[in-house]
């Protein structure tokens, strides 16, 4: 069962890297290349989808770890599983304090009623992201070495 979940909690957390990463890496330049107010609808409508989606996402992933660490307490490579948790707690905590306040204000805007400083806050929204994205990878990359 043990090897079950940490199959599972790996690829979980993988994956939400992967839509993360696509995210900072892909989508978002994508939708800041297309004409006029494209791109700024774009981010709305992904600001609502993700919006809805990650958060379920980071706190199963966050369980899952716990719930490793604990069952997998007398295994080896625990540390690095406790390490992954930590930096998925540092994830979320940076969600709720950095990024979730500007993703609520950006995925209602249009081009009527968004600030003159949107373009500013969708910046400063990327570069909270990036930061996130590295600190999920460096869980992701601990969970790996845990299966060695």
């Amino acid at each position: 069962m043990l090897n079950a979940l940490e199959l599972v909690t790996t690829v979980s957390v993988g994956v939400m890297v992967g839509v993360e990463f696509s995210v900072a890496f892909v989508i978002n330049p994508i939708l800041d290349a297309l004409p006029e107010d494209s791109g700024q609808l774009g981010r709305a409508h992904g600001g609502r989808m993700l919006g809805a989606v990650m958060p379920v996402w980071y706190i199963s992933s966050l369980v899952l770890v716990a719930v490793w660490a604990v069952l997998g307490r007398h295994h080896h490579g625990i540390g690095l599983v406790v390490t992954a948790g930590a930096l998925l707690v540092l994830s979320v905590i940076m969600s709720l304090l950095l990024l979730v306040p500007i993703n609520n204000r950006g995925k209602t805007w249009t081009p009527e009623n968004r600030p003159a400083d949107w373009k500013e806050q969708m910046n400063r929204w990327d570069r909270f992201h990036y930061v996130r994205v590295a600190v999920i990878i460096g869980a992701f990359a601990l969970l790996v070495a845990a299966l060695v």
